[in-house]
């Protein structure tokens, strides 16, 4: 039966008109249609992709009916904190005891899937493969700890019990310290992150064939949004701030912009363009590194194959804003705290 409903949406699509949405399309809807029919059917639906460990697959749309077979669950590309959002959205605005169940599941996994040096794999369990490393990868750290963070501290998670809300704030303030130990050295300055670490050493690790051991200037400038968050930085943070500024500032390109050529990535001379950041940097030269299937390293786009030069984002402004972000984050850092009322 699940099988045949399952075929029909995705053939069909369901009455309303979420067919392919995913759970993070609703996480703004009104509390009036957390309790209309459609609200209510999605939410049926999410909770039903739940894996038995409690997690949730990626790049699905879990509003659907799910398949028959059950999916591997992940954290990658917002899978499974999108969904607990969701779940508490609906819980609040519902009062739908099976979300509330279907939410603490899914928040134990994440509490338990934290290593005791404070870094989250991929997926949990995290298997043999490259997602049993930390992963900073497509912001997947990041989002954990900002979700547990706001676990503990926001009202709308205040139907979570304490005990787990405190364990919440020690798995952030642990993820705080992994991020501060793996931050890599090169000849004893600080930089800034590779989008993989080690589970034990903290060491810099590679994933797929074309993401290789590299300091990364997407992930990294995440991991600084996340550092300049905190309310009250410690000594350790404000130094890992401002030496991968500092970082971000030495490795910018200029004088080149991405264009496309009969859809092609191309990298052309221009004068007049915005700096751009290199995804990978090699570490010790920090030269833009490029990799494709084949898993060999090289120092320009065009080497690569077509398939990999146009699938995957090589090039970002990702330290664009850091300069702005950095400056007001230091004025933050010398004015005196408010006066009680």
């Amino acid at each position: 039966m699940r099988a045949t409903l399952y075929l029909i949406a995705l053939l069909l699509g369901t009455a309303a008109t979420h067919a392919a949405e995913r759970a993070g399309a609703y996480l703004n809807k009104s509390d009036d249609w957390f309790q209309s029919d459609e609200g209510k059917e999605i939410v049926k639906n999410i909770i039903a992709w739940q894996t038995p460990e409690g997690s949730w697959p990626k790049n699905t749309a879990t509003t659907m009916p799910p398949p028959p077979a059950a999916q591997k669950g992940t954290f990658d590309n917002g899978a499974t904190t999108d969904e607990l959002r969701l779940l508490a959205r609906s819980l609040s605005a519902a009062k739908n005891p099976a979300s509330r169940e279907a939410f603490l599941k899914g928040l134990d996994l994440i509490l338990r899937a934290q290593y005791p040096n404070g870094g989250w794999p991929q997926t949990y369990p995290p298997g043999d493969g490259y997602a049993r490393h930390i992963t900073f990868n497509d912001g997947s750290m990041v989002r954990l700890m900002t979700f547990v963070r706001d676990v503990a501290t926001k009202s709308d998670f205040a139907f979570v019990d304490s005990d787990r809300r405190d364990r919440c704030t020690s798995a952030f303030n642990r993820g705080v310290e992994c991020i501060l130990k793996a931050q890599i050295r090169v000849n004893g300055t600080l930089t800034a992150w590779c989008a993989q670490h080690d589970e034990f050493t903290l060491e810099p690790r590679s994933a797929r064939t074309y993401e290789l051991v590299s300091i990364s200037g997407a992930e990294s400038a995440g991991i600084l949004d996340l550092l300049m968050s905190l309310e009250k930085p410690s000594p350790e943070v404000i130094v890992a701030v401002d030496a991968a500024v500092a970082w971000f500032d030495s490795v910018q390109l200029k004088g080149i912009r991405e264009t496309r050529v009969d859809g092609d990535k191309r990298i052309v001379p221009d004068p007049d363009a915005p700096p751009l950041w290199a995804r990978f940097y090699e570490i010790g030269t920090n030269r833009p590194i490029f990799v494709g299937r084949d898993g060999v390293k090289k120092y320009a786009i065009s080497e690569i194959e077509s398939e990999r030069r146009n699938g995957y984002a090589w090039y970002g402004r990702w330290g664009q804003a850091l300069p702005k972000k950095h400056a007001a984050w230091k004025k933050r850092l010398t004015q005196p705290p408010p006066a009680p009322k």
